[in-house]
């Protein structure tokens, strides 16, 4: 099989079968940002072929308008808008309003929407008992998951897709109630008692108070730490097709109801190789100890024979520095000088590993640059928060985006159902023999 590439005066490229001689011309298709795109969907009546790429590196399974990626040049857009101006200027629901909608909003939407914000932020009642289905010792990942999956049985009255008030006000209870869902499954997990939200608090301060407060004694959300939470949720709040979201935008293509979509979501991220990043850069450094011992620890990365692994540096699409992590790790120095924490183990530990790993040839070569992961573990240890939280933290903040790319492809026209094709290389077909006869 050939490809022409087309001229600067062609929208089309042209595909050829070198065995057969047959060929058509492919539509290529470009968006407002990043490299063209051939519109494959007429090879397998064309040409009787359709095209493997396991994981979908190369393919492009949607069009959206949410968020842009340059990993070669370190870029993260939401709706157009960096992310580092995002995370420096805006707060986490103008985040989630610009997700939604495609625009920040004015004051007065704003104010809207963080009272509708507000106006969602309980639970029924009736899933206190809910969680008490579980094991104490549950992860907190599979308490959230169940949870969020429940959440269709409460709520009969918004579950018609087609429906835009219904999907609308499906998406505000999401975002809303996810941080009363996470913090009640910290109180869970350790046995406290549940702390009700708070409408005169702003969402990251919400959060904290119902994580931490306790009715022994009252509790005083630090700006410092309010606003260090309400960047972790902005740096987390969207990343393109990854697999979390393509779980949610493939569950979603069935019909599936939105609580069921993001449940799906939830379970993707789940996995170590996608949301578990940060605890297994802090499980890293606790392994490596001291900084005394990074340069035996850099030496076995190096060997691939040592199965010995650097977390925290380099990402599946960027190929440059994480947009991300500078931020995260000038947020991280104001956590720790808030707190009183002047000479953390820990901080000092990465700092040097940071140091030696973007100076060494070997890192550079490969691109190997610290990614969001490599602070933010940090961060929530110093602000108390167990690494069995970390992934659902991840998890309130990815529920923005989730529900921004469900709603989208919910509302393209023509939406289908996802159905991905396979190379099949079991057994041909061959005749049935009773068990007797069987060797």
């Amino acid at each position: 099989m050939s490809v022409t590439a087309p001229s600067n005066a062609t929208s089309t490229a042209t595909i050829t079968l070198d065995a057969t001689g047959q060929s058509t011309k492919l539509p290529l298709l470009t968006g407002t940002l990043g490299p063209a795109v051939a519109d494959i969907r007429k090879l397998p009546a064309e040409l009787g072929i359709f095209t493997y790429d396991p994981a979908y590196g190369g393919t492009a399974a949607c069009d959206s308008k949410i968020t842009y990626i340059d990993g070669d040049e370190g870029v993260l857009l939401h709706r157009g808008y960096p992310i580092d101006q995002l995370a420096e200027r805006a707060t986490f629901p103008e985040v989630a309003y610009l997700l939604l909608n495609g625009e920040l909003p004015n004051q007065a939407e704003h104010a809207a929407f963080t009272t509708e914000l507000n106006n969602h932020t309980m639970l029924h009642e009736q899933l206190r008992h809910f969680y008490n289905g579980f094991n104490r010792n549950a992860h907190p990942m599979a308490v959230i998951c169940g949870v969020v999956g429940a959440l269709s049985a409460f709520y009969h009255d918004s579950l018609d897709i087609n429906d835009r008030g219904h999907r609308e006000l499906s998406a505000m209870r999401l975002i809303a109630k996810m941080p009363t869902i996470a913090a009640w499954t910290y109180k869970y997990t350790h046995g406290f008692p549940f702390t009700y939200p708070r409408n005169d608090l702003n969402y990251a301060e919400n959060f904290l108070h119902m994580m931490f407060a306790m009715p022994s004694a009252p509790y005083q959300v630090s700006p410092v730490l309010s606003r260090a939470m309400d960047r972790i949720l902005i740096l987390h709040a969207d990343h393109e097709q990854n697999a979390s979201t393509s779980t949610v935008r493939l569950a979603g293509s069935t019909g599936a109801n939105p609580f069921a979509c993001i449940a799906a979501g939830i379970a993707s991220l789940w996995g170590p190789a996608h949301g578990g990043a940060n605890e297994a850069v802090l499980k890293m450094l606790g392994t490596i100890g001291s900084k005394d011992h990074i340069a035996d620890f850099i030496a076995k990365v190096k060997d691939r024979s040592s199965g010995v692994k650097l977390m925290g540096f380099g990402h599946r699409v960027y190929k440059n520095f994480d947009p991300r992590a500078k931020i995260m790790q000038a947020t991280c120095h104001e956590v720790l000088g808030e707190l009183g924490i002047k000479h953390d183990p820990l901080l000092e530990l990465a700092v040097e590993l940071e140091r030696i790993a973007i100076e060494d040839e070997y890192f550079v070569s490969r691109k190997l640059y610290p990614n969001v992961d490599f602070y933010s573990g940090i961060i929530l240890k110093a602000m108390g928060i167990p690494t069995s939280m970390f992934t659902v933290l991840f998890a309130v903040a990815r529920t923005a985006g989730w529900i921004s790319q469900w709603k989208e492809m919910i509302e393209e026209p023509g939406q289908r159902i996802g159905r991905p094709r396979q190379i099949y290389t079991g057994a041909g077909p061959r005749d049935l023999v009773s068990m007797a006869e069987r060797a």
